[in-house]
């Protein structure tokens, strides 16, 4: 007949209208009594102190409007904003918008990670690719000037260790793009 303790959990912790989603902290309305001297009993409600905040995203570069208890501003602060608030605290507490904004600011980390990656290879390729024209000339100069075979030999080694590494270089590159 009563529900169970996770179902009445599950009913609790959902927003109590939809124009209430935001980042409340796990906080929700809250049900009692008003008990007055003669004690007769009568059902109330506490709401929760909400705020329509705009909050900047150091990640995402803008600002977005939420509504945000103040207990949830508060651990915003402690946490040092709101890219660290919603990737540290547990999904439970966050709620549906909270899962929201962490989505966009994971997606925006794994892109700004992925173009650290592409831009470090990039750097590494042209590094490469400058050496590479490097021995190429200096092999063309051993060539010219009948130097020492061992030198030429020296010099085609390197040539082809540095050619072998461009290859790597831009497969790297074509993968991670």
């Amino acid at each position: 007949m009563f529900p169970t303790p996770a179902v009445l959990l599950e009913v609790l912790s959902t927003p109590f209208k939809r124009s209430q989603l935001g980042l409340f902290h796990g906080k929700t309305k809250q049900f009692g009594n008003n008990v007055p001297f003669s004690k007769k009993k009568t059902r109330r409600t506490w709401l929760l102190n909400i705020q329509n905040k705009r909050l900047e995203s150091a990640v995402l570069g803008r600002r977005l409007e939420v509504k945000v208890t103040t207990r949830a501003m508060r651990t915003i602060a402690k946490y040092g904003g709101l890219d660290n608030y919603v990737l540290k605290t547990k999904a439970a507490k966050l709620g549906p918008e909270g899962l929201r904004i962490r989505s966009l600011v994971r997606t925006r980390l794994e892109e700004q990670e992925r173009e650290q990656i592409l831009g470090s290879i990039r750097k590494d390729l042209e590094t490469v690719e400058s050496e590479y024209r490097t021995a190429q000339t200096r092999e063309a100069e051993l060539e010219k000037s009948d130097a020492d075979p061992e030198l030429r030999e020296e010099a085609l080694k390197e040539l082809w260790k540095l050619e072998d590494r461009v290859e790597e270089l831009k497969r790297q590159l074509l993968v991670e793009q």
